[in-house]
């Protein structure tokens, strides 16, 4: 099966060509410097030269705070990028996964968001993804969404590599606590996607590690695991205020995954303690 990856030079894209090669698929994993996907006739030609059996849309503008502010990049990446890869699929007959996440929702209440519950996004960044998820929907017969959050992986920049920066310096660190949701372990999460994309149980979905925690929870567990002797003070999110408002429930229910007979993905605790060993061992 060939599959064509976008995102590559990202966390979860570089993790699920690494993933597919292991596995024996024939992987095409692509960055911005390889495609840009604002440029319609460029994705066209690109696709139906490649002929893909399916492809993995990793690629966004993720920046959330940036994206209230550089609203025409942040949509003509996540919305006219969407649509011209899409387009692209369908052409090719491709099977097609659109990356979305948590931030489709409004964040209001403590329950787990279902994939049925109404998307109500607060910021750009999560209404560019919601569009893009509509157009998959209107362009696309075979395809799947994947809303996933709080993700930590090899490649790149995440919230565990910061606290372990920070560790370096700070014995003690103010962290919000009243966020709550489910890191997402990218080594963890590209197998499943993966395995989703062999089957044709298309639809929405919501993928991350079992169990949830508070932003601070989850710092309190990255230096107990690393044996960083930190304090962590847990504050509200009006303490920390930043250009994007945060939704504050970012629980998402996995109920779709298992009811299709895909394996839940690991707790969280469980991904971040192999996190850590994966970064010590690539340091030596």
């Amino acid at each position: 099966m060939k599959i064509l990856v976008t995102g590559y030079t990202g966390q979860l894209g570089f993790d699920v060509v690494q993933q597919g090669n292991i596995l024996g698929f024939d992987m095409i994993g692509i960055g911005s410097s390889d495609l840009d996907l604002t440029n319609e006739i460029d994705v066209r030609a690109f696709v139906n030269k490649v002929q893909p059996d399916a492809i993995i849309h990793c690629a966004a503008y993720t920046a959330v705070d940036k994206a209230e502010d550089n609203q025409e990049t942040c949509w003509n990446v996540n919305v006219e990028g969407t649509k011209h890869l899409a387009t692209a699929a369908q052409r090719a007959n491709a099977k097609f996964m659109y990356i979305s996440t948590d931030y489709v929702f409004d964040g209001k209440g403590d329950l787990p968001f279902e994939v049925t519950d109404k998307t109500s996004p607060i910021g750009y960044y999560g209404l560019t993804k919601y569009e893009g998820e509509e157009l998959v929907k209107q362009l696309l017969d075979k395809w799947y969404i994947v809303r996933i959050s709080w993700v930590f992986g090899t490649n790149g920049n995440n919230f565990v590599k910061t606290m372990l920066r920070l560790a370096e310096t700070r014995d003690e660190l103010n962290v919000v606590g009243d966020q709550v949701g489910s890191p997402t372990y990218t080594f963890d999460l590209a197998r499943l996607l993966l395995d989703m994309t062999q089957s044709e149980k298309y639809g929405t979905y919501h993928a991350s590690n079992e169990g949830f925690c508070s932003w601070a929870e989850f710092a309190t567990e990255i230096f107990r695991l690393a044996n960083k002797d930190v304090k962590v003070n847990p504050i509200p999110t009006e303490e920390y205020p930043t250009r994007a408002i945060r939704p504050k429930n970012s629980r998402m229910s996995k109920q779709k995954l298992v009811e299709n007979g895909f394996n839940p993905l690991p707790i969280w605790q469980d991904a971040v303690s192999r996190y850590l060993k994966q970064l010590t061992q690539e340091v030596k």
